[in-house]
């Protein structure tokens, strides 16, 4: 065939929603028209990642009728179909791409190199298959590889010298800062070792922390890109490959920006909160207000991901709350349009005071006292949250996280976190981003949603007076830096100390570090944004007597 139409789709499914996942399939057939194939990302018909789900042999069995259905629905003389699913086959369990037409099975190609760090886990729950030949598809050659395939020479290299004049490779890869880019490159790399032109069609959309950005992309032979989707939304796009010169070119088509720095990292958030809000089926998000940065970026990414109408605010303020964070607060909800209450917490705070008089007989004040003002107000949150069914959303960010300035039981109580991944450094230039600019697809208001003050004041818990949060820690321009240097680069505390920062300050960041491990591990998920988030990507053990500073 000398020319051939093919339409890249990627899809934002759900993982185990076969019937859900299959429609969507169907209807991105249909939209592809009179194209000669249908491109999906990988795993599309079950999600990704499917994690143990798996391994149930009745998801097997339903999957595996799931391809059969939709083989059969190619028999209308309409687009062949390149999907992903799970297949079992001689005792053992593939991720595959499977070529469907003409009413059949076509052809099966089974993953070869299962990633198996960082979030994945393939080797876990799927076998690797055999070296993958060619797939003759209506007279020209596919090299089919699924994701992993194509980040190494292997595959690629064994799929040119076996005659594939088009590489195939349907992706989930997550989003993090900076990686958008980096597959171009690594797609370019194995197009300029092959010398053939490459089709990468990405995953969409949020599956717990994981977020998905679409994206996907075209390259020439010589590795230029002639096509690219619009990232973060389901597309359809539709390529026109022609013979010349006995091999099979793309003709140019669109191009599309795709966002980057901080307009990335807001549609990650958008995303990863809508759809895990959605896709769980929760009415809305309910969030505890407290004047600070962390709480009203929270409030304002979910009223861009939900609408305003989704979303319940609820300030508590105690004896130490002052009058500058209550207006902020109320400034703040009023600006992105949200409900705001305001149930001040004192009377339970005496009550307990009193029902906990003859424990603390003898006592002096302590975080045993802060710490009951902030798990008060878990109990009022969890309570409306069980009353009208929304889901509390916590509001801590990665600094904090990383050494341990959180309650457990009490602020870092919630189902979900927009800002667990970013670091409060990062917070500040987010906030300071969304004022000056209106996201794509974002439900809130243009312009300023933040007011100026909530970005300028010193950030505080105010849980004791005149509480400052760098009594208790480093500038968050020096802990961050340290923080990114321990969890994202691993170096030593000698390495980080020739950047200029004291050893004593280090060792003891390095120290809190480690100790908050138990509270990360019973923390909500939350949307990945970096290379190494805390659960899915470094995992520390909670008993742990390592201590680097000690060398």
């Amino acid at each position: 065939m000398d020319q051939l139409k093919i339409a890249l789709v990627s899809l934002n499914p759900t993982v185990g929603d076969l019937s859900g996942n299959y429609d969507k399939i169907i209807a991105a057939r249909t939209a592809a028209g009179a194209s000669d194939l249908v491109v999906y990302n990988e795993l599309c018909l079950i999600g990704y990642p499917p994690e143990d789900i798996v391994l149930k042999g009745a998801f097997q069995k339903a999957a595996m009728d799931r391809v059969a259905q939709l083989a059969a629905v190619t028999a209308d003389g309409g687009p062949a179909m390149l999907i992903g699913s799970c297949w079992r086959e001689g005792g053992q369990l593939y991720n595959s791409s499977i070529l469907l037409d003409n009413g059949k099975i076509a052809a099966i190609r089974h993953k070869v190199d299962l990633p198996n760090y960082g979030v994945f886990d393939e080797k876990r729950v799927f076998t690797s298959g055999p070296l993958p030949d060619p797939v003759n598809f209506r007279g020209v050659k596919l090299g089919i590889m699924t994701c992993e395939d194509m980040w190494y020479a292997t595959i690629p290299g064994h799929l040119a010298d076996k005659g594939a004049e088009i590489l195939i490779a349907p992706h989930c890869s997550p989003f993090e800062m900076g990686k958008p880019q980096g597959r171009i490159k690594i797609a370019q790399g194995r197009v300029r070792e092959t010398g053939l032109p490459l089709i990468y069609v990405n995953q969409f959309g949020g599956q717990d922390e994981l977020v998905f950005d679409g994206g996907s992309f075209t390259l020439g032979k010589g590795g230029d890109l002639v096509q690219r989707s619009a990232g973060w939304s389901e597309t359809t796009s539709h390529t026109k490959w022609v013979r010349q010169d006995g091999v099979m070119r793309c003709l140019a088509t669109d191009i599309h920006d795709v966002p980057q720095g901080h307009a990335a990292i807001y549609q990650a958030m958008i995303t990863g909160l809508k759809d895990y809000v959605q896709k769980n089926h929760f009415p809305g998000v309910v969030i505890g207000m407290s004047g600070g940065i962390d709480s009203a970026i929270t409030a304002i990414v979910a009223v861009d991901a939900l609408g305003a109408e989704n979303v319940h605010l609820v300030m508590m303020p105690s004896k130490y709350t002052s009058e500058e964070s209550l207006r902020d607060a109320a400034l703040c909800a009023d600006w992105i349009g949200a409900r705001i209450d305001n149930i001040p917490i004192e009377p339970a705070v005496q009550a307990f005071d009193k029902m906990l008089a003859g424990q603390f007989a003898g006592t002096e004040d302590d975080t045993t006292e802060e710490n009951l003002q902030s798990r008060t107000r878990a109990v009022l949150l969890m309570a409306i949250s069980n009353k009208f069914g929304y889901m509390l959303l916590t509001t801590g960010n990665k600094s904090e996280m990383s050494v341990g300035y959180a309650t457990l039981y009490g602020d870092m109580c919630g189902g979900y976190s927009v800002i667990k991944d970013l670091y409060k450094t990062d917070v500040f230039a987010i906030s300071e981003w969304r004022n000056e600019n209106h996201p794509t697809g974002a439900l809130g208001p243009k312009g300023q949603v933040m007011p100026e003050n909530i970005i300028t004041k010193p950030p505080t818990a105010e849980l004791k007076p005149d509480q400052k949060d760098e009594d208790s820690l480093p500038p968050y321009e020096l802990l961050d830096d340290i923080l990114e240097c321990l969890v994202e680069k691993e170096m030593t505390v000698k390495d980080i100390v020739a950047r200029g920062h004291a050893i004593e300050t280090v060792a003891r960041i390095e120290h809190l570090l480690y100790i908050a491990e138990y509270k990360r591990r019973q923390a909500p998920p939350g949307v990945k944004l970096t290379r190494r988030n805390f659960g899915r990507d470094r995992r520390y053990p909670i008993t742990n007597g390592f201590r680097n500073a000690r060398l």
